[in-house]
């Protein structure tokens, strides 16, 4: 399953994202986590120093081997550099695993406090007035357009704050998206633009309620978000002991909180997938940026990219190169 953790930047969605990972870990050795915020705080919550942080590799900086490893033998991408953030697969096109060994996974995931992280990268120097962040994003939505995960897989991804995800297709690319709200107007205010967006897409979103102090904050929540809350975590002792540089094991966690986790993992797992309407979303978003700008771009009519008797998932692994 494939799941994202959007919401306020502040909310503590990163954090949120962080525990959620950590509880799959116990329970799964199949998990993928990446940090696609423009923030790249997701290393630091799992347990890195800022040492380990900074010197993670970066997606951002690896795009053009990315695109060269997926990109296979697929007779209807005439080259990487013909490849673009939205670019689909197809026969011949190599799909990832959730777990395994590939050449992208040898150089770009590196296990952080027990935790498989991949990074885009931060915003540097270099990229000041050049440069947009949602290009170190595309890496993520060309690995997620062509990984499949099966049953007991999860790959969790913290998203850019706010409304940032839809400037791309990226918001459709996942089973189950998880809002982290806090009990403010702001926060309601950022949840609401999010799902007047994703809902015309049937993407699937939980809000998980956050820094809940009592009762009064869970029926602000229930009052603007109706039947969309899920649960919601309580001020933890755990959580502010991690975030002061004394990590404990993830079974210290309060039980309330615990129990909102085990709930999250259990919504999630009830979700269900639809391949076909994954595999059409992408060749949808891909068409819309082939007009828009790509084919501009890259000098080529990108709509011959799409190879329209594909569909990924577990029996697209016969057509095309599953990596492993």
């Amino acid at each position: 399953m494939k799941i994202s953790f959007v919401g306020k930047g502040g909310s503590g969605k990163t954090t949120l994202a962080a525990l959620f990972a950590r509880h799959l870990a116990g329970a799964s050795t199949s998990l993928l986590a990446v940090d696609a915020d423009i923030n790249q705080h997701l290393a630091a919550a799992l347990g890195a120093t800022e040492h380990e942080a900074l010197t993670l590799p970066a997606l951002g900086d690896h795009l053009g081997e990315i695109k060269e490893y997926l990109r296979g033998d697929n007779p209807r991408i005439t080259s990487a550099a013909a490849m673009v953030k939205t670019t689909p697969p197809g026969r011949g096109s190599r799909l990832l695993p959730v777990t395994g060994a590939n050449p992208l996974y040898d150089t770009l995931v590196r296990e952080v406090g027990g935790i498989r992280l991949a990074v885009t990268g931060p915003f540097s120097t270099e990229d000041l007035g050049v440069a947009c962040y949602h290009s170190k994003v595309g890496a993520v939505e060309l690995l997620l357009n062509h990984l499949v995960d099966g049953p007991g897989e999860y790959v969790l991804v913290d998203m850019t704050a706010g409304a940032d995800s839809f400037a791309s297709g990226l918001f459709t690319r996942f089973d189950t998206t998880f809002l982290v709200c806090e009990p403010t107007l702001r926060s309601i205010g950022v949840y609401r633009q999010y799902v007047g967006y994703a809902r015309e897409y049937g993407v699937r979103v939980h809000v998980v309620g956050n820094k809940v102090d009592d009762e009064s904050d869970v029926e602000f929540l229930t009052e603007h978000v109706g039947a969309d809350l899920l649960t919601w975590i309580g001020r933890s002792a755990y959580v502010k002991a991690a975030e002061r540089g004394t990590p404990q094991p993830i079974s210290a966690l309060e039980p309330a909180n615990l129990g909102a986790l085990e709930l999250m993992r259990a919504t999630v797992d009830e979700g269900g997938k639809d391949w076909g309407t994954y595999t059409r979303q992408a060749v949808e978003f891909h068409l819309r940026n082939a007009t828009a700008w790509a084919n501009d771009r890259v000098g080529e009519d990108l709509a011959g990219q799409v190879d329209p008797d594909f569909v990924l998932g577990p029996t697209a692994v016969d057509l095309a190169g599953r990596a492993g």
